[in-house]
């Protein structure tokens, strides 16, 4: 057996963590997971360090009392630090007489596309190769072993604000932890629930989250565009709060228990006594006027993610549609609303048990619930990118072929 590690998906109210380890066959075994509160952390970035560190000690606690190494061996999901993704080309002639594409011809290419001018606080998290182009051939995955003069490679670069990265990853290994990997984290969810048809397709991952919203789109296979969104359902808890005159605690019990994404589905007459909530508020609201107030904030949230799609040229032209998961996408009528405002269809995303085995049972309400996912993603692109047994190659040219096509979506 081999030592554990970890997914962590660390968000403005909680952070999720998927435990999982290698079997002897090589396979993905999910052994555990759960969530705990977190403090000190805004939009997916540590705002007062301190608070983040102690709520973040208990989150270490729980995984030492099952395992003592895993948290050497961390895979971090990124969600805030203000993202951007930037398309990039790299050209290189073919360096041999004969015109035949090796690998020293593909290196040079992909460091080409990656070779892009940053500011000194910003740092690269993914430079994900789309296609390869030889002679102006384009659509190519594998050119290793091809004829021709000119060899093109478009990348994908996804930068941050290195700061806000830099000081979750030090928050942790203040505690003694380790990370193996830092990966966005709309792309680790996208990986755990979206199919190669669906990204085929074209589609939307929307991660509706305590404190921001991040989504991803895919179109024939290939990633296209990555955005945060600095509004989440805590902003909901927050109009509820002032709307109703109550403390922000209560905003979000009334939100989970009575809430719902379209007004117009509510019943004019339905009310929440509010002495039923807490015993120190009294009166009545209505329903209706409930889901009033968390409408306007949800149309407000898919009108920036419209606003992305129209600048990319996807708005409502999405065959596949949109995935939605993360904490917001268990609110009622959810799915309903995100087809109103966005013109496409929509489903709640549901991690495939293709990826992995679990371990123990009781596991399976927390895979099919849409907060775990991208804890669950992170998981499974770490287990992918770090620890997925790799078949040994006859001769050196095959080896780099494999190589390479790992960094295809």
């Amino acid at each position: 057996m081999r030592d554990y590690f970890i997914g962590m998906d660390i968000g403005s109210e909680s952070v999720k963590v998927a435990i999982g380890r290698v079997s002897d066959e090589g396979k993905l075994m999910l052994s555990e997971m759960f969530k705990m509160a977190t403090s000190g952390v805004r939009r997916g970035v540590v705002h007062e360090f301190s608070d983040a560190v102690h709520s973040l000690s208990f989150v270490f606690n729980e995984i030492s009392k099952f395992s003592k190494t895993a948290k050497k061996n961390i895979f971090l999901g990124v969600n805030g630090g203000d993202i951007q993704v930037r398309p990039s080309i790299g050209v290189v002639a073919v360096s041999r007489a004969d015109y035949e594409i090796f690998e020293d011809d593909v290196n040079r290419a992909v460091q080409s596309s990656q070779a892009i001018n940053l500011p000194s606080n910003r740092m690269i998290l993914h430079s994900i190769i789309n296609e390869y182009i030889v002679d102006g051939i384009s659509g190519i995955k594998d050119p290793l072993g091809m004829m021709g003069n000119r060899l093109e490679v478009k990348s994908v670069i996804i930068d941050a604000f290195s700061p806000a990265v830099t000081s979750m990853v030090k928050a942790i290994e203040t505690l003694g932890g380790d990370i193996s990997g830092i990966i966005l984290g709309p792309i680790a969810s996208a990986r755990a629930v979206l199919s190669k048809n669906q990204k085929e397709l074209g589609v939307a991952l929307l991660d509706i989250g305590f404190g921001k919203t991040n989504f991803c789109v895919y179109e024939e296979g290939k990633l296209i565009h990555a955005a945060v969104v600095p509004l989440g359902s805590g902003n909901i808890t927050n109009d509820l709060a002032i709307g109703l005159k109550v403390p922000p605690v209560i905003a979000e019990s009334i939100k989970l228990n009575y809430g719902s994404a379209i007004q117009k589905l509510v019943g004019a007459r339905e009310s929440v006594d509010l002495e039923k909530v807490d015993s120190r508020i009294s009166g009545s609201v209505t329903k209706r006027f409930i889901a009033g107030i968390i409408e306007a904030r949800l149309a407000e949230i898919m009108e920036f993610v419209n606003n992305e799609l129209k600048r990319i040229g996807k708005l409502a032209n999405l065959p596949a549609g949109v995935i939605v998961v993360g904490g917001g996408a268990k609110l009622p009528k959810m799915v309903d609303l995100i087809r109103q405002e966005m013109n496409l269809s929509c489903d709640v995303g549901v991690a495939s048990y293709s990826e992995f085995e679990i371990e123990n049972p009781s596991l399976v309400e927390k895979i099919e619930d849409p907060e775990y996912v991208g804890a669950l993603g992170l998981l499974i692109s770490g287990y992918e990118k770090n620890f997925e047994s790799k078949p040994k190659f006859s001769n050196t040219k095959s080896f780099f072929k494999k190589i390479f096509k790992v960094f295809l979506p």
